[in-house]
């Protein structure tokens, strides 16, 4: 697998993989790590150089050397990327040794944010009037980390067949694991994107809106978001 530097940002960074400008570089292949709150877990273990670029981040632990910030983000005793001078950020990525070989845990699809859905709307519009969809989730937030919130991980679980669950931010790690199959070419649950992307589920709702000639509060469309504790 060879060294490496992970970026966390504010809800995570999965999505990463659907965005233009990144999505060319043929290296950029995996995900580490889950939500925020599992990060002095899965930081410690991680063998390479860390970005943060936005908030979310927790005291950091034995790995202090490894980890820097840059924009927003900051932390006493932390390298701060000024600049875009990002020297000290690969000089350390180099000097460690990376993972030796690389594992998968699950495979998750991503990419579904409001311009790759609004490419969509003809067939999403041809599957509600079939009736092959009947209901949309907006299901996540920034979920915190008690082990006992089962709540959201169940809900989505337990979404009849014929129903689409839209998902963004850390909720979505309580329950994209799950299998939830298909719906035609579409699978049910549809990765919006990170924290930030709420601008980009609300267009999803606009665009369904106009599709359907109706007001959004009319959609067949139910809001389940989460909120640390």
């Amino acid at each position: 697998m060879g060294k490496g530097i992970t970026i966390y940002t504010h809800g995570e960074m999965l999505p990463s993989h659907g965005y233009p400008e990144l999505k060319k570089y043929k290296h950029l292949y995996g995900n580490y790590g889950s939500a925020w709150h599992n990060q002095k877990v899965e930081f410690a273990k991680f063998p390479g150089a860390i970005l943060m670029t936005t908030g979310c981040m927790q005291r950091p632990q034995a790995y202090k050397r490894n980890i820097f910030t840059s924009q927003q983000a900051g932390y006493p005793g932390v390298g701060h990327i000024k600049n875009n001078d990002f020297t000290p950020l690969i000089e350390q990525a180099l000097a460690l040794p990376g993972f030796k070989e690389g594992s998968t845990i699950k495979d998750i699809t991503v990419g579904f944010g409001h311009h790759s859905v609004k490419q969509n709307l003809v067939a999403i519009v041809e599957a509600v009037k079939k009736k092959q969809i009947r209901h949309f989730f907006l299901v996540g937030g920034c979920d915190g980390k008690k082990g006992s919130r089962g709540y959201f991980t169940d809900f989505v679980d337990k979404t009849p067949m014929d129903t689409v669950v839209l998902t963004l931010a850390c909720g979505k790690f309580r329950f994209n694991k799950l299998e939830l199959g298909k719906i035609g070419p579409f699978p049910r649950l549809l990765d919006v994107g990170q924290c930030n992307d709420a601008y980009g589920a609300i267009q999803i709702a606009i665009s369904l809106a106009e599709a359907f000639g109706c007001e959004v509060n009319e959609l067949p469309l139910s809001m389940v978001l989460s909120w640390y504790e």
